[in-house]
């Protein structure tokens, strides 16, 4: 994953729309995609609670419809930021 620029109110209010709609279709992948660009985003932005907070709901989305390669991902960045153990 590319690391995106720093959250601009404009690309924050964009994301949160789209989580939200992704929440109200029921629609996984969006929401694992939405949710790791948010983490991101909070990411290069130093906000790391956030950034885990928006990967761990990124991973949970991404486990529940199956995408392992996403999931692997977020478990290596979760990791990296000492969320979670690394990955085996």
């Amino acid at each position: 994953m590319a690391e995106a620029a720093a959250p601009t109110a404009e690309r924050r209010a964009r994301l949160e729309a789209g989580i939200l709609d992704a929440h109200a279709r029921g629609d996984l992948a969006d929401l694992a995609r939405l949710y790791a660009e948010a983490g991101r985003q909070e990411h290069a932005a130093a906000r790391i609670d956030a950034a885990c907070f928006f990967w761990t709901q990124a991973w949970i989305s991404a486990l529940d419809q199956g995408d392992l390669t996403l999931a692997r991902d977020l478990e290596d960045r979760l990791a990296a930021a000492g969320r979670m153990p690394p990955p085996a």
